[in-house]
C-alpha cells in the first residue's frame, strides 16, 4: 500500500480517508488507554479512550465526517466541534507519520 503526505488539518472533506500506519504497534492498557509505539524510531504516543476508538477506525474507508458519526453512535455528549477536533488529531498523527492516505489513480 502506498501513502501520500497530504495537508489535512484544514481539510475534513469526504474524499480524504485516513489509514493508520500498519508498522505501528497499538498496546492497549488498563481503562481503555493505549500507547502507539513506533518500533523503527522508538517513539511512543499515548492515546486516551476516545483516541483509541478513532485509531481503530483509521482503515481508509472512512472520512473524518464518517468517523465523527461513528463516534456519536457510541458516545454520549459528543460536542458540535468534534469533527474539527478529530481532524486536528488526525493531522497531528499525519505529521508524526502515523497516518497516511492511499494514492488513487
Amino acid at each position: 500500500m502506498r501513502y501520500s503526505c497530504l495537508c489535512w488539518v484544514n481539510d475534513v472533506s469526504d474524499h480524504n480517508k485516513p489509514i493508520a500506519n500498519s508498522e505501528l504497534v497499538l498496546r492497549e492498557e488498563f481503562d481503555d488507554w493505549a500507547i502507539l509505539f513506533d518500533p523503527d524510531s522508538g517513539e511512543a504516543f499515548g492515546l486516551n479512550p476516545v483516541a483509541v476508538f478513532i485509531w481503530k477506525l483509521l482503515d481508509g474507508t472512512r472520512s473524518v465526517a464518517a468517523i465523527t458519526e461513528e463516534l456519536a453512535k457510541h458516545c454520549d455528549d459528543v460536542p458540535p466541534e468534534a469533527m474539527q477536533h478529530i481532524g486536528e488529531f488526525i493531522g497531528d498523527l499525519e505529521k508524526r507519520g502515523y497516518v497516511g492516505y492511499e494514492l488513487r489513480p
